[in-house]
């Protein structure tokens, strides 16, 4: 039955958990995969998010299917190490997923009211989030900011949650400020020739744009993958052009490559 389930191409959910028992199975299964733990498959499972990510950047769809698939893989990866531990199986993980989504809509699983705003809405989530974690005596303001999102993204989410308590300024003038004396710092640090203290200034300069984009209600994340994405497309709109004539980067200038670099910039807008 477990052979027939693997094989069969409709077999969904149930077949990929199957898959993942074979493979884990220490008799029979894949070395590599045996050997796995919760630590060495991690980074796969970051780097799996960033690509479906991606995929939803360039609204590429077909891409998109295969990189949810990746990533629910990396899920059941998870739940296998877990379940051959005794910790706990996928069933656990999705039935408690699905706890949480029920305990968090009470105005579509429960008695309350639909009728408010989405902002409404999203107080009344981190509400029950603040319960949910004074329930798991997660009492400090920042307990539970994993330690190990991507940098810009935590300095984000701990801004969130210190604004929560008041602790924030109370328009943007106070962070547009702070902006300004954070760079004179990373100017300073730099004249200075201390790389570890340019270092820390940079590091705050970062934090307080953290905090900019929150107030301007921007993605950092999202936004700097933007930049990359235009900085990507427009050199490559350089290499296109010194090979007309031949050349490689190379080859070229930065004169001649930043009039071609305005030139990718021009052509852009002009679309």
């Amino acid at each position: 039955m477990t052979d027939d389930l693997i094989h069969d191409p409709k077999g969904g959910v149930p077949r990929l958990l199957a898959i993942m028992r074979a493979l884990r199975d220490p008799a029979t299964g894949c070395p590599w995969d045996i050997e796995q733990d919760f630590a060495t498959i991690a980074p796969y499972t970051i780097e799996e998010a960033y690509e479906v990510a991606d995929a939803i950047q360039r609204a590429d769809w077909p891409d998109l299917t295969g990189e949810l698939g990746d990533l629910l893989l990396q899920v059941v990866f998870h739940a296998q190490i877990a379940d051959d531990k005794g910790l706990f199986d996928f069933d656990t993980v999705a039935n408690g997923v699905a706890d949480k989504m029920v305990a968090r809509h009470p105005h579509v699983f429960g008695s309350e009211s639909r009728d408010k705003t989405a902002q409404q809405q999203t107080r009344d989530w981190e509400a029950i989030k603040a319960a949910e974690r004074a329930g798991q005596t997660q009492t400090g303001t920042l307990d539970g900011v994993a330690l190990g999102l991507p940098a810009l993204l935590r300095a984000t989410k701990l801004q969130k949650r210190a604004a929560r308590v008041g602790f924030d300024w109370p328009d943007m003038t106070g962070v547009l400020d702070k902006v300004a004396e954070e760079m004179a710092e990373l100017v300073e640090a730099e004249a200075s020739g201390d790389p570890d203290h340019t270092e820390e200034e940079f590091g705050d300069l970062m934090f307080v744009m953290a905090n900019l984009a929150r107030r301007m209600k921007v993605d950092p994340e999202a936004a700097l993958r933007r930049a990359n994405a235009k900085f990507t497309r427009r050199f490559e709109r350089i290499e296109a052009l010194l090979a007309e004539k031949g050349k490689t980067p190379e080859m070229s200038d930065l004169a001649e490559m930043d009039a071609l670099w305005n030139r990718a910039k021009a052509e852009e807008k002009g679309r």
